[in-house]
């Protein structure tokens, strides 16, 4: 199974919250990686694949990436974009 399927399954099928850092270690890749992989599943696949940064209590501030329901807004906006075209 190649990377980017993992991470697909890993936050699209699955429903997993993650940062890069975490899916990189699991899978035995950099975050780097990761970060390229989840932009692929963004503009390849078109899901619509959120990155929420949270801070915990030491003030380290992360990056968790999840699938989520894009607003009527996005989607307006990507359907004028298409009748433009």
């Amino acid at each position: 199974m190649s990377l980017f399927e993992k991470v697909f399954n890993s936050i699209v099928v699955e429903g997993n919250e993650r940062t890069a850092k975490q899916m990189a270690a699991f899978y035995n890749s950099t975050p780097a990686s990761i970060k390229a992989r989840i932009s692929e599943i963004r503009t390849q696949k078109g899901f619509a694949v959120y990155a929420n940064q949270r801070t915990d209590t030491a003030g380290r501030t992360k990056t968790f990436y999840r699938v989520g329901t894009p607003s009527r807004a996005v989607v307006a906006a990507g359907n004028k974009a298409l009748a433009a075209s």
